[in-house]
């Protein structure tokens, strides 16, 4: 079955598991992890992005990647391609590759270390846009990429082939403006855990959302509750499960945290790259009680 052609739902931002020693991709686990993920209903996966530790990746790795994981999701569900770079050259190739490769979007994130000007961002993305013909996500996280845009700002990117956005900015006056005022320019997508629940009641068209990694099936029935059905009763059940872990997370190194609770449920990950960590016993015992509370079997 081909994916969706509009992007909707449950878009896990996918973990790029490795090897024990960290050195490669483990394309079994992957591909283990993202059967797991569409046997628990959900819409997409987003591989390449901060989840999955792109900055840790090298280019023919995040090359890798996409191609493994539209191999493996086999049009079941959507793959939309972090392709964000330093450089809109770096960008344009990890673009064109994606694009060659199958996917259904491009998920950008904009130059990160040196912020650029609005006007540079609007001409990286009418550049990606023309050479893929892609639907572009603008990936909005202005505490790694240090760019701060108003909503105004983030619809006017629908000029220059955005369609989507990925808002991780925590701002959720801004969210609600972007929902409410600004839905016929772009379609937004929440970024931020703790606000998936006010997001999706909201209007967000789903979530782009790494803690699915750890609970795919909580999320898929939390968006069937709150966006499918509106029973806000039944959502802020799942919401009280769902919420301690999307705090534990945003407390801690994100993909180090997202892949502790994947270990902790017995799903190997090959760890995260140097020089970070996954957690130590302390916050990891605390994970595991979380997890617990929620339903889930804890097995290591």
């Amino acid at each position: 079955m081909a994916p969706p052609k509009e992007l909707s739902g449950i878009m896990v931002a996918i973990i790029t598991p490795f090897t024990d020693d960290g050195s490669q991709i483990d394309a079994q686990r992957l591909q283990q992890h993202i059967e797991r993920l569409v046997q628990a209903g959900v819409h997409g996966i987003v591989p390449g992005g901060s989840t999955g530790e792109f900055t840790a990746l090298t280019v023919a790795e995040r090359k890798q990647l996409i191609e493994l994981c539209v191999e493996y999701a086999a049009g079941r569900i959507s793959v939309v391609a972090g392709t964000g770079a330093l450089s809109t050259k770096d960008c344009i190739e990890l673009a064109k590759h994606a694009a060659d490769t199958g996917v259904t979007a491009l998920m950008v994130v904009p130059p990160f270390y040196d912020a650029v000007s609005y006007e540079q961002l609007q001409e990286l993305m009418s550049e990606i846009s023309s050479e893929t013909s892609l639907p572009l996500m603008y990936y909005n996280i202005p505490s790694a990429s240090g760019l701060s845009l108003t909503p105004e700002q983030i619809a006017g990117l629908s000029k220059c082939g955005v369609k989507y956005l990925k808002d991780t900015s925590g701002n959720a006056p801004a969210l609600t403006e972007l929902l409410f005022e600004r839905q016929d320019e772009i379609t937004t997508f929440n970024g931020w855990d703790t606000l998936t629940f006010y997001g999706l009641a909201a209007g967000a068209k789903g979530s782009v959302w790494g803690a699915s990694n750890i609970i795919p099936e909580l999320s898929v029935q939390l968006w069937e509750a709150v966006a499918v059905k509106g029973d806000l009763k039944l959502g802020r059940e799942l919401w009280s499960k769902i919420f301690p872990i999307c705090k534990f997370l945003e407390a801690h190194q994100y993909a180090a945290a997202v892949k502790t609770g994947m270990e902790l449920l017995g799903i190997k990950t090959g760890g995260v790259r140097k020089p970070f960590k996954l957690l130590a016993e302390g916050p990891k015992k605390e994970f595991a009680v979380l997890l617990r509370d929620a339903g889930l079997e804890v097995t290591a």
